[in-house]
């Protein structure tokens, strides 16, 4: 269950944050594989993986597996098999806050300062 400011508000924040994308849009070292098996990493699909860098794929400014536009309609193209690093970033936490601010996103998802 998502913790952090967000968890608070209506139960919609949770589903606003899968659109959100700001935290796949924030950092090249943020998505790094750290406790993933062998197993887990070999579910996410290659075309996403930088395995040299141990990190996921990064096409410009933004991971690779992120899809539409940051805040507006963005979506996680392996979500279910995503990194630990993205299940731990959850809505409203310090991770969550600290990539919606770099893209000038508030702290209620879905809405732009």
């Amino acid at each position: 269950m998502p913790s952090g400011p967000l968890a608070d508000a209506n139960s919609s924040d949770a589903e606003d944050c899968r659109t959100c994308g700001g935290c796949c849009a924030y950092c090249a070292d943020w998505p790094r594989f750290s406790l993933e098996s062998e197993a887990e990493l070999a579910a996410i699909p290659e075309r996403y993986t930088d395995h040299s860098n141990g990190r996921m794929k990064w096409v410009g400014r933004r991971c690779a597996a992120l899809s539409g536009t940051v805040g507006i309609t963005a979506t996680c193209l392996v979500y279910d098999v995503r990194p630990l690093v993205c299940r731990d970033c959850e809505p409203g936490d310090d991770a969550c806050l600290t990539a919606r601010r770099h893209h000038g996103l508030s702290a209620k998802a879905g809405i732009l300062d």
